[in-house]
């Protein structure tokens, strides 16, 4: 009997069970994780609970516990995806670009950071959120983020320094501070400070701006 179970777990019929069964699950996963995007990029906290996933995600709330651990494993979840939306968004090759100067590095990273947040719902919502509400999931997401951007800083920057007497850090945080307010902005009301941000030449406009004010510092 032992030598029948054993050569019926090892037969073809139960391994392709198996790997149905983990194609199922990964399957699952990402759907789940998808709902939970989904529904934070268009109700935010508010509306953002087990249940709510569980029906967008089309799978019984039993999954969610089982796959991340309930609502605190899905948001961690988000904050690892957030990692690889940099990585997606954010190339870490030089599209072509000679970076020979710290200037340089800023520049293109200023621009693929404007370009990605603004045509991502999601990231314009935990942008809304970091300023708006308090809390330890925002923090989980505003921290993920910050930190996936740190890291393509790092591992891009090489042997590349900004001018001396510069304060790097303190210029960047501006630089990514302007970037995400023209973002918010743009989405809220289609203008910045009087700056129109409605079509393609408008946020052409913005960018040319941004070049120019990272220049004017870092040469």
């Amino acid at each position: 009997m032992l030598n029948e179970a054993v050569n019926l777990e090892s037969s073809p019929g139960a391994q392709a069970a198996s790997d149905r069964r983990v194609r199922d699950r990964g399957a699952t996963e990402r759907a789940i994780l998808a709902a939970a995007k989904g529904l934070l990029s268009e109700e935010g906290f508010q509306n953002f609970g087990i249940n709510a996933v569980a029906r967008r995600a089309g799978c019984d709330k039993q999954l969610i516990y089982r796959y991340y651990g309930g609502l605190d494993g899905l948001v961690e979840a988000i904050g690892a995806d957030l990692g690889t939306w940099v990585r997606d968004r954010i190339p870490e090759d030089a599209g072509g670009m000679f970076l020979l100067t710290y200037g340089d590095l800023m520049e293109r990273l200023a621009l693929l950071l404007l370009d990605a947040l603004k045509n991502d719902p999601l990231m314009r919502r935990i942008l809304a959120w970091e300023v708006s509400e308090n809390t330890e999931q925002v923090r989980r997401l505003s921290e993920a983020r910050s930190k996936a951007l740190a890291l393509w800083l790092d591992r891009m920057r090489g042997s590349l320094a900004p001018p001396k007497g510069v304060d790097a850090a303190a210029v960047n945080a501006v630089v990514i501070a302007a970037i995400q307010h023209l973002v918010l902005a743009g989405a809220a009301g289609g203008q910045c400070a009087g700056l129109s941000l409605k079509t393609s030449k408008d946020w052409e406009k913005a960018a040319l701006a941004l070049k120019r004010l990272v220049r004017g510092v870092y040469g």
